[in-house]
């Protein structure tokens, strides 16, 4: 059976770019473990269960599986999990990331050695910032030279307010497109389209929540899996 891992964020991830590949994944008979940077269960960022934000539906099929899916209510530590146990690593994307799993060494870890085994990884949106952190054997960053794309600077100057403060209060440390360009990678988020998803070898990365369900669909197809209806 293929397995594989989510890394979820405890600080605020955003509901459909997690349940979206989760289910689908899960829908495909793949083997699903949800990890976390301590292994206490994930935070939603309210702000994605929103029915004004996201829409009645989806905000209420959202909220259900966050507050139900046994594998988000009891996830792994991250320092406790082996790459090599899985055939591939899911990154959702959401503002939590920034603080915590761009930060996790282990977070790093575990998508340096996927993508060096030859396996997936996919990042997703606000994620996509581990790109800049994350180094090679060599030293260099896995991002460099890369086609990449993810949460734009367009899009985060809607987010912040003064001084790059969020409305939860919290100062956002750094900006996902100009931290992954620093690091080498080719960026394009495609802002003239509904959405993007960008394949460049083992490393997979999604633009926001609208490129959800294209990214499951693009990752089911590079692990060689039929999606079913």
């Amino acid at each position: 059976m293929v397995r594989v891992l989510f890394v979820v964020s405890e600080e605020g991830y955003w509901g459909e770019e997690c349940i979206e590949p989760l289910t689908t994944l899960s829908d495909a008979g793949i083997e699903v473990t949800v990890a976390t940077p301590s292994g206490a269960p994930p935070v939603i960022d309210e702000t994605s269960l929103d029915p004004e934000m996201v829409g009645e539906e989806t905000a209420e099929w959202v909220r259900e599986v966050h507050e139900t899916d046994e594998r988000l209510n009891d996830p792994e530590p991250l320092a406790a999990v082996e790459a090599e146990d899985y055939d591939a690593v899911v990154y959702p994307g959401g503002h939590g990331t920034v603080w915590d799993v761009n930060q996790d060494r282990d977070a790093r870890r575990i998508l340096a050695e996927t993508v060096e085994a030859g396996n997936e990884a996919l990042v997703v949106c606000h994620a996509v910032g581990i790109l800049a952190f994350t180094r090679e054997a060599d030293g260099s960053f896995l991002v460099e030279g890369r086609n990449v794309t993810g949460f734009p600077n367009e899009w985060e100057e809607d987010t912040v307010e003064e001084n790059d403060v969020m409305p939860d209060g919290r100062k956002l440390p750094y900006w996902v497109e100009e931290e992954v360009i620093a690091a080498g990678g080719n960026w394009d988020a495609e802002l003239d389209a509904e959405t993007s998803v960008t394949v460049d070898g083992d490393l997979l990365t999604a633009r926001g929540p609208e490129s959800s369900a294209e990214a499951a669909r693009t990752l089911l197809r590079e692990l060689g899996i039929e999606q079913t209806a």
